[in-house]
């Protein structure tokens, strides 16, 4: 179980306006980040239970502590890009739960059993003013976005040949643990790999788990 899934699972039984601690960056959290929806009308005050429950969560969501929002139904166009050999499908595990906001149609105030209307190409919910450019599935398509939900292990980076083995690369230097262990969920790469959703003051305001300057996010796995 990778420490942010942790991180959340035991701050859900904590105050309401807790911050939400990251690996490598503590107590940053969601509080006063693009994902901090409390000072919408259609939140409540709640700062948590837009994704999060603690009684009468989503069984049926795996990858997610005690799951409140409902998922995207959608089924999504995925990159096929130039000599892609990863086998990519729709997208599945934590990258689905982030597209049960991003993909545009399925609406940030549906949460806990409610049907609401406020989805990422109608409404200005997130305070910047750009929600259409984070929509990344609108129309269903990510096929000009990294691929999600593929297995990255030692065979695929074997093929390609030009992937770092996950399993032995270090993901953050020295003793940091390896790109298997800290970046992938079930041995794939998810959304979640590159984006820490609850650390408001990550690399670059986007949520980044590594900065990009240099390309260093990118060098992690691409042995370029």
């Amino acid at each position: 179980m990778k420490l942010r899934t942790i991180v959340v699972a035991t701050a859900m039984l904590a105050l309401p306006g807790l911050a939400l601690a990251a690996p490598g960056d503590p107590g940053t959290g969601i509080v006063g980040s693009a994902h901090d929806f409390s000072g919408t009308s259609w939140a409540g005050g709640e700062l948590c239970t837009v994704c999060h429950t603690p009684h009468n969560a989503d069984q049926t969501v795996a990858d997610a502590p005690l799951w409140n929002h409902e998922v995207t139904t959608v089924s999504f166009t995925p990159y096929s890009g130039y000599e892609l050999d990863a086998t990519v499908g729709d997208p599945g595990g934590v990258s689905k739960l982030c597209l049960s906001c991003h993909d545009g149609t399925t609406a940030l105030d549906s949460f806990g059993g409610a049907t609401g209307t406020a989805t990422m190409l109608n409404t200005d919910s997130l305070g910047e003013g750009e929600n259409v450019n984070h929509a990344i599935g609108r129309n269903a398509d990510l096929s000009d976005d990294h691929p999600v939900s593929f297995t990255y292990d030692t065979a695929l980076a074997t093929t390609d040949g030009g992937l770092n083995d996950p399993a032995t690369t270090e993901w953050n230097g020295a003793g940091s643990g390896t790109i298997a262990d800290e970046m992938l969920f079930g041995g794939k790469v998810e959304c979640a790999s590159c984006h820490d959703v609850h650390n408001k003051d990550s690399v670059a305001d986007h949520f980044l788990v590594k900065d990009i300057a240099g390309g260093a996010l990118c060098l992690t796995c691409h042995d370029k």
